[in-house]
């Protein structure tokens, strides 16, 4: 799904919103402590909703607690359902002071399954967010391993050094298009491209995620990072922003990933296939093996 930027002037005009309630969400997330208490004071409803959440909710997502403290001394809600079911206090649970808001009886807290998440999330970032490059893509499978993968692919595998054949390759040559890495990690596989947006096409993407789940991204140089989730070969999911805030038709999961991820979109990748990645060799190579696909209409 494509969604459109709202620019706060916009939003005003369009939503018939109070002034002072898109300032109030602004300075939650921007501001200084004194122009949040001030705003806060002024508005009918300090829990006042904008894309689905309020402004103690981005004051959470942001991590700035003292303005999230500001707010409930205001009267904001911490527990008040939002975002697919992660409101303020519940978000507060995954995040460096889970003992931010007290919380009430009956209050949901963290599944299982969500705490595993949490506690994995700070390894991941360790190690793949040292990543400063442009131009690569990677789809991350779940529950298959690259021999797997190369069967699904149809490819050839480049009996050569992987190393040497990184150094040799011209990023910049058509016929560099058609190889690509991929490296078994703990969960399944990564195919990679270092030059090239090609583990993120269509065809590629629908032959990894048959009877499984594949999320895929190409750090675009030129419009930014740009995602796509498929499942059992079809794609569910085009034009997505790994590692951006969430939007308020995601789902809880999506809502979760994008708090613990914010500005790292491979660790965001990883995490949504459940792979557990050590380094980020199996992103920017060199990969276990180099494959060389046949040639066909990546797109269709």
């Amino acid at each position: 799904m494509v969604h459109d930027v709202i620019f706060p002037e916009v939003l005003r005009r369009v939503t018939g919103m109070d002034d002072d309630v898109v300032d109030l969400h602004e300075a939650a997330e921007d501001g200084s402590l004194a122009e949040v208490v001030e705003l806060a004071g002024r508005v009918a409803d300090v829990d006042a909703e904008d894309e689905g959440r309020s402004a103690l909710w981005v004051a959470v997502y942001g991590g700035r607690h003292d303005v999230a403290r500001a707010l409930v001394a205001a009267g904001a809600d911490p527990w008040r359902p939002m975002m697919s079911g992660w409101s303020p206090g519940r978000l507060s649970l995954a995040g460096p002071d889970p003992h931010l808001f007290e919380r009430p009886a009956g209050a949901p807290g963290l599944s299982e399954d969500e705490a595993a998440l949490v506690a994995e999330a700070g390894r991941l970032t360790e190690a793949l967010g040292g990543i400063e490059h442009d131009g690569f893509s990677v789809a991350c499978v779940a529950g298959i391993d690259a021999a797997e993968a190369v069967r699904r692919l149809e490819a050839t595998v480049e009996v050569i050094d992987p190393e040497e054949f990184l150094d040799e390759i011209d990023p910049f040559a058509e016929e560099s298009m058609r190889f690509v890495g991929v490296t078994d990690v703990p969960g399944g596989c990564v195919v990679s491209q270092p030059w090239g947006y090609v583990p993120r096409t269509p065809d590629v993407v629908r032959r990894l995620s048959a009877g499984t789940l594949c999320y895929a991204m190409y750090a675009n140089p030129k419009s930014g990072d740009q995602g796509c989730v498929a499942r059992d070969g079809e794609v569910v999911g085009w034009d997505l922003h790994p590692g951006g805030e969430p939007w308020e038709d995601d789902e809880s999961r999506e809502v979760l990933l994008s708090y613990l991820f914010q500005g790292e979109p491979v660790a965001y990748c990883c995490a949504y296939a459940g792979l557990r990645v050590t380094e980020e060799r199996a992103v920017i190579g060199p990969p276990d093996v180099w494959l060389c696909l046949p040639e066909r209409d990546l797109w269709s």
